[in-house]
């Protein structure tokens, strides 16, 4: 699953602190710092789009920013589940919320922060929804991935690998952002 390739090592630990040791540490010091905007309407009820992952974007959205699509399937992977739209021929797309990495988009700044994502963008909000395109060496032509944190311990991800003859080749991230924004309207009904 693209989802948890990407995000695999967004999960972090807490860092160590100066100053004299206590007998008995505080419940802070293992928490991980809070750099990613704090979600200030989240999303609660993410219950449809966890069991289905296909329903949050309907699939003429998906055709309007990338065309024909050829194949739906649902990926199950040990960090959620997500929907991979297969274009005819000219690539793919997947959406769907990272539920396991419960640093939510916290998780992606901590890595930036520490020099582990060779992209990192913040993009303007989604529907007031705070948004990062990033990566990890898999930059390219047709390739964007894009969080969305709609609760700070979720967030919905969609990662595009587009190829020639996709009409969002060159703009793979305006893409992202429809669908991301798609799936944000349906959560919230």
């Amino acid at each position: 699953m693209l989802i948890a390739a990407a995000l695999t090592s967004a999960a972090c630990s807490g860092g160590s602190t100066s100053g004299t040791p206590s007998p008995s540490p505080s419940a802070n010091s293992t928490a991980p710092q809070s750099l990613a905007p704090k979600i200030t309407e989240p999303i609660t009820d993410t219950s449809s789009i966890e069991a289905d992952p296909c329903s949050a974007v309907p699939v003429a959205v998906v055709e309007s920013a990338g065309g024909k699509v050829k194949k739906t399937a649902v990926d199950d992977s040990d960090l959620g589940k997500d929907c991979a739209w297969t274009f005819d021929g000219t690539g793919n797309v997947s959406g769907g919320l990272v539920t396991a990495n419960k640093d939510g988009l916290n998780g992606l700044y901590i890595q930036h922060a520490r020099g582990a994502l060779t992209t990192f963008k913040p993009q303007p909000s989604i529907q007031g929804y705070p948004a990062v395109v990033y990566d990890n060496g898999g930059e390219g032509l047709g390739a964007c991935n894009l969080a969305v944190g709609i609760r700070d311990d979720v967030t919905y991800t969609v990662i595009t690998q587009l190829r020639d003859g996709n009409p969002a080749l060159q703009d793979p991230c305006s893409m992202a952002t429809a669908l991301a924004s798609a799936a944000i309207t349906h959560l919230k009904g």
